[in-house]
C-alpha cells in the first residue's frame, strides 16, 4: 500500500521544489527575453549606457537563474519517473 502524495513528505517536498524550478525557469527565461528584447532596440538606435546596463544585468541574472533551476528540474522529473517505475523500491 503506498501513502497518498499528500500524506509523503518526500513527495510534498519534492512538489514543492519542482514548483519552485519551473518558476525558476520562467523567470530566467524571461530575464533572457528582456535581454534580447533590450539588444534589438539598442541595435535598432543606439546602445546606450542603461541599454548595455540592461543587456547585461539580464543576462547575468537570467542565467545565473536558469541553470540551476533545469538542473533542479531535471532531477525532480528523473525522481517521479524513477518512482514511477519501482526504482525508489528496488534494492
Amino acid at each position: 500500500m503506498s501513502a497518498a502524495p499528500d500524506d509523503d513528505p518526500v513527495r510534498e517536498r519534492r512538489a514543492r521544489i519542482g514548483r519552485w524550478a519551473v518558476a525558476g525557469q520562467r523567470l530566467g527565461y524571461a530575464c533572457l527575453g528582456v535581454a534580447v528584447v533590450a539588444f534589438v532596440i539598442g541595435a535598432a538606435t543606439t546602445f546606450s549606457s542603461v541599454i548595455v546596463g540592461t543587456v547585461v544585468a539580464s543576462m547575468a541574472v537570467g542565467s545565473a537563474v536558469l541553470l540551476p533551476a533545469m538542473v533542479v528540474g531535471f532531477g525532480v522529473r528523473a525522481a517521479d519517473r524513477d518512482e514511477r517505475r519501482g526504482g525508489a523500491s528496488r534494492h
